[in-house]
């Protein structure tokens, strides 16, 4: 059986963030997960989920009473909102320099 290097690859990458103790979690991109599992993989709270598809930030589909979301909207919000956070940790480091505060 012939393994394609880009499947080895990321076996690779995967033992090697399980050797460092670091959690693994393998989920289909067509995957609907819930508000909880949402907040989880963002680090926020489920409230916080909830306002931002509220605010139609966050594509949504109902289930009878309970929200599913979809895998890939996630993670597009969450790259939207790991480049907000860069670009503004940029914007604070040069205007830190700027004023000479030494970092």
């Amino acid at each position: 059986m012939e393994i394609p290097s880009s499947a080895l690859r990321m076996l690779l990458d995967l033992l090697t963030r399980m050797a460092e103790g670091r959690a693994v979690t393998i989920i289909p991109h067509n995957a609907e997960l819930t508000t909880q599992q949402a907040a989880d993989l963002l680090n926020v709270s489920r409230p916080f989920v909830i306002k931002l598809i509220d605010q139609g930030k966050l594509e949504c589909r109902k289930v009878g009473r309970h929200r599913r979301i979809r895998f890939d909207d996630l993670m597009a919000l969450k790259k939207s909102m790991d480049d907000s956070r860069t670009k503004a940790l940029d914007d604070l480091t040069r205007v830190s320099q700027d004023l000479g505060a030494g970092y």
